[in-house]
C-alpha cells in the first residue's frame, strides 16, 4: 500500500514539474524538485525527466539552478538514470556551470555531485567530457584554493575530488590527457600547502590523493618530479591517520620502482622515518587493517633498498643497525623486513664479510634454527635462506658460515616443498659448498639428500627448483674431487654413494639438454669426474651401463644439434674430454656410433674453425 502511495504521489510531483517547466516558473519548481531529490531514488526510475531538466537549467536562476544539478545528483545514482542524462547537451550545460568562483561554491558542488554520478561507472558520459573538452573546466577546479574551516567548503572538496576520480576512472587515453592537461602539478600545488599543517588539512588530503592513486593506475609509466615525491613523503612523516598513510605509502611504492626516486627517499631519511613509526606504533598492530599498514610500510623499506645507490647510502646511516634490532623483534613482520633489509645490504663482498665478522649471521642462522619446519612461516624462511644466500658468497665468508653450523640448520628444511623455499635452500646449498671440498664429500655420501635432488630434479613443475636440483648435484661432484690431481686414486665413498641413489647419473645425463650453457658445462664437469674415477677401475659401478640407459647417445646429440653454435670454447672442451672418457668403454665407443657422434662434432663452428686455422 505505501510502495503504491508513494508512486501515485510522485506520478504527481512529475507532472507538476513539466508543467513548472512550460510555464518557466522557478517558485513552482523549486519544491517540487526538492521533492524528487529527496525522494528514494528509484522511483523515478520510469519517468524521463531529462528535458524538463535541462530546460530549467537554462534559467537565470542560481537557485533552480542549484536544486535541479541536487536533483539530477539524486536520480542520476541508479543505472537506469544515469543512462538517460548521458547526453551531450545535458552533460555540456552541467559543465558550463561549473565555476572556480568562490561565490557560486553551492552551485558547482552540486554540479560536481551530477556530473560525479553521471560518470560513475559510464564510459560514455566520461567519453562526452573528453570529447567536448570539459575536462579542462573539471580539472580547473583544483585551482581553487578552499579554507576547509567552512562546512560548504568540505563538501565542496569532497565533491569535487570525487567527480575527478570517477572521471579518471575510465580509458588510459582519459588518464593521459588528464596528465597532459597538467592534473598532477595542480594536485602537488595543494599538497604543498596542506604539508605545513597536515593534521588540518587531512580531510582535504584524504580527498586529492585517491585521483593520483589513480592515474598510477592507469598509466604505468607515470613519472613523479623529485618535489612531489618528497611532499608525499614529508606528508606521511606527518600524518597520524592510517587512511592518509596508506595512501602515501602506495604512492611512494609506486614511485620507488624507478632507481633514481629510491635514492631520493633514502635521502630524504623515509626509511629512518618508517622505521621510527613502525617503533611507536607497532604495540597497536592488533588489527587486519593495522597489520595491511604495517606490512605496506616495510615492504617500502625493502624496496628502497633493492637499488643499488639507495642501498649504498642508507648502508651509512643508523637504518643498518635499526634493521640489525629488529632480528630481536617478536613481531614477525618486522623480524622478516629486518632479515630481507640485511640480505639487500649484503650484495657486496665487504657488507658481507662485515656481517660474518660482527656476528650477524649468527643471528640469522639463530632465527632459522627456530624456523626450520614444515609449519613455521614461509615468508621468514624464504627471506632468512636469500640472506644466508648472500652472505656465504664472498670466499672469507664460507668456512665461517659452515663452522657456525648452516648446513646441519638447513638440511631439515629438505621436509619442506614449498616451492619458493627449496629454490633459496638449494640455492644456499649450492653456494656453501663452492670450494669446500669437505662438506661436498659428506653431503655426495648424505642418501637422503641426493635422493630428494634426483626427485625434485625429476618432478618439480617449478623450473627454479628443477634446476637447482641439478646444478647442487653437479657442484657437490665438482667441489667434492676439484683439488684431486689423481681422480682415479682418489677416495670415492662419496661418488659411489651418489651413483648408488636410483636416477642420480641420469639426472646428470639429462642435465646435457639444459637450455642454459652454464648448466650444460656443469654436468660435462660432473659426468667426466665420474667417468675419470670409475673407468679404470674393476669396480662393481658400471658407469658405461647407467649413461647408456640414461641415453647418453642421444643426449649428446640433442646437445651438439641445439647448442653447437653458440658453445664457447671451455665446452666444446670439456665436451671433447667427456667424450674421449666415454670412448674408452667399447660399449659406449658403440653406442655413440649410433648416434652419429663424431660427424655432428664437426658441425661445431669453433671445431672447424680451429681446424681450418
Amino acid at each position: 500500500m505505501e510502495a503504491a502511495a508513494a508512486a501515485a504521489e510522485m506520478d504527481e510531483i512529475i507532472a507538476g514539474l513539466k508543467n513548472a517547466t512550460l510555464e518557466k516558473s522557478p517558485e513552482r519548481a523549486l519544491p517540487l524538485l526538492k521533492q524528487i531529490s529527496d525522494a528514494e531514488n528509484n522511483l523515478c526510475d520510469k519517468y524521463d525527466i531529462k528535458g524538463d531538466l535541462l530546460e530549467l537549467l537554462g534559467l537565470d536562476d542560481r537557485a533552480v539552478q542549484v536544486q535541479v544539478a541536487r536533483c539530477i545528483a539524486e536520480v542520476a545514482k541508479t543505472e537506469a538514470q544515469r543512462d538517460k542524462f548521458t547526453k551531450e547537451d545535458v552533460i555540456g550545460k552541467l559543465v558550463s556551470l561549473l565555476s572556480v568562483d568562490a561565490g557560486s561554491l553551492e552551485l558547482t558542488i552540486q554540479v560536481c555531485r551530477a556530473l560525479g554520478n553521471i560518470c560513475y561507472a559510464n564510459d560514455d558520459a566520461r567519453s562526452i567530457i573528453k570529447t567536448t573538452k570539459g575536462d579542462e573546466r573539471i580539472f580547473a577546479l583544483l585551482d581553487l584554493d578552499v579554507d576547509t574551516d567552512e562546512d560548504d567548503r568540505d563538501q565542496f572538496v569532497r565533491v569535487r575530488c570525487g567527480l575527478v576520480s570517477n572521471y579518471l576512472l575510465g580509458s588510459d587515453d582519459i588518464a593521459e590527457r588528464a596528465v597532459e592537461l597538467k592534473i598532477v602539478g595542480k594536485i602537488e600545488k595543494i599538497l604543498a600547502r596542506c604539508v605545513s599543517d597536515v593534521d588540518k588539512y587531512e580531510d582535504l588530503l584524504l580527498n586529492i590523493l585517491p585521483p593520483l592513486s589513480i592515474l598510477t593506475e592507469q598509466i604505468s609509466e607515470l613519472y613523479f618530479e623529485p618535489s612531489l615525491n618528497k611532499l608525499i613523503a614529508q606528508i606521511l612523516a606527518k600524518c597520524t591517520n592510517p587512511d592518509l598513510a596508506e595512501s602515501c605509502l602506495a604512492l611512494l611504492h609506486f614511485s620507488a620502482q624507478n632507481d633514481d626516486v629510491k635514492l631520493l627517499l633514502a635521502e630524504e631519511g623515509l626509511c629512518e622515518t618508517i622505521y621510527k613509526l613502525l617503533e611507536k606504533y607497532k604495540t597497536f598492530a592488533n588489527t587486519d587493517e593495522a597489520r595491511v599498514l604495517m606490512k605496506l610500510a616495510c615492504d617500502l623499506i625493502v624496496l628502497i633498498l633493492t637499488g643499488d645507490k639507495s642501498m649504498h647510502y642508507l648502508y651509512t646511516t643508523p637504518l643498518l643497525k635499526y634493521m640489525e634490532d629488529w632480528l630481536d623483534s617478536s613481531d614477525v613482520e618486522l623480524l622478516t623486513t629486518g632479515v630481507l633489509a640485511l640480505g639487500n645490504f649484503a650484495r657486496t663482498d665487504r657488507h658481507c664479510i662485515y656481517m660474518v665478522e660482527n656476528r650477524i649471521m649468527h643471528k640469522l642462522l639463530s632465527i632459522l634454527a627456530k624456523n626450520n619446519g614444515v609449519d613455521h612461516q614461509m615468508t621468514l624462511q624464504h627471506a632468512l635462506l636469500s640472506t644466508l644466500k648472500n652472505l656465504v658468497i664472498p670466499k672469507p665468508n664460507k668456512a665461517a658460515v659452515v663452522e657456525a653450523g648452516l648446513v646441519d640448520i638447513i638440511l631439515p628444511m629438505l621436509e619442506i616443498h614449498q616451492p619458493p623455499v627449496v629454490f633459496k635452500l638449494l640455492g644456499t646449498l649450492r653456494m656453501t659448498v663452492d670450494g669446500q671440498e669437505k662438506l661436498a664429500q659428506q653431503l655426495l655420501q648424505n642418501e637422503k639428500l641426493i635422493k630428494q635432488l634426483v626427485h625434485w630434479s625429476k618432478t618439480s613443475e617449478f623450473t627454479g627448483v628443477l634446476g637447482e636440483s641439478l646444478r647442487l648435484m653437479a657442484w657437490l661432484i665438482k667441489h667434492a674431487y676439484h683439488a684431486s690431481k689423481d681422480l682415479a686414486a682418489a677416495d670415492d665413498t662419496g661418488l659411489r654413494k651418489f651413483v648408488a641413489v636410483e636416477g642420480s647419473v641420469e639426472s646428470m645425463v639429462g642435465m646435457l639438454t639444459s637450455t642454459h650453457l652454464v648448466m650444460q658445462n656443469e654436468a660435462l664437469i660432473a659426468l667426466s669426474i665420474l667417468s675419470t674415477t670409475f673407468q679404470s677401475k674393476n669396480a662393481d659401478v658400471k658407469l658405461d651401463e647407467l649413461v647408456i640407459k640414461a641415453e647418453i647417445g642421444a643426449k649428446l646429440a640433442e646437445q651438439i644439434t641445439l647448442n653447437g653454435e653458440t658453445m664457447t670454447k671451455e665446452i666444446v672442451d670439456n665436451l671433447q674430454t667427456f667424450i674421449k672418457l666415454l670412448k674408452t668403454s667399447e660399449a659406449c665407443e658403440e653406442h655413440l656410433k649410433k648416434h652419429n657422434i663424431d660427424e655432428l662434432l664437426k658441425s661445431i663452428p669453433s671445431l672447424v674453425e680451429y681446424c681450418t686455422l
